[in-house]
């Protein structure tokens, strides 16, 4: 009895099973971790489009909000937008616009799961002149 005891022949198995398993686990929370990166990457180029078209415009109001429905079509996302100033913006005068979202980072389904506010912000300075 001793002697089948001692011995080491389905080891390999076992080390394989468990190998797999961990790297099957890694694999599921890149899968649901990596959705929140690329979130955060698309609200800072929302952000300085955002921003950007102020600057051209010289003003914060239609142009901004039809901009602003633009890119939430195009991404997919739907953040809360706040600006430093509204209406029109002198020449070399700053805004800073702050576009935030909540995002729910689910692990395994609702075990595990937290919500996370991602926050971009953009300033520029305005180019237009209004007599």
């Amino acid at each position: 009895m001793l002697k089948k005891l001692k011995d080491r022949r389905g080891e390999g198995y076992i080390d394989i099973c468990v190998l797999v398993l961990c790297a099957m686990l890694v694999v599921a929370l890149a899968v649901k971790v990596f959705p929140v990166f690329i979130a955060k990457n698309q609200l800072d180029t929302f952000a300085s489009e955002l921003c950007r078209e102020a600057e051209i415009t010289g003003c914060v109001g239609s142009e901004t909000s039809r901009r602003a429905a633009v890119l939430r079509e195009q991404t997919g996302l739907d953040p809360d937008i706040s600006w430093s100033k509204t209406g029109d913006i002198q020449l070399n005068e700053e805004v800073t616009v702050t576009v935030t979202l909540r995002k729910d980072l689910g692990l395994f389904g609702g075990f595990g799961s937290f919500p996370v506010t991602l926050r971009a912000q953009a300033s520029g300075k305005s180019e237009v002149y209004h007599k």
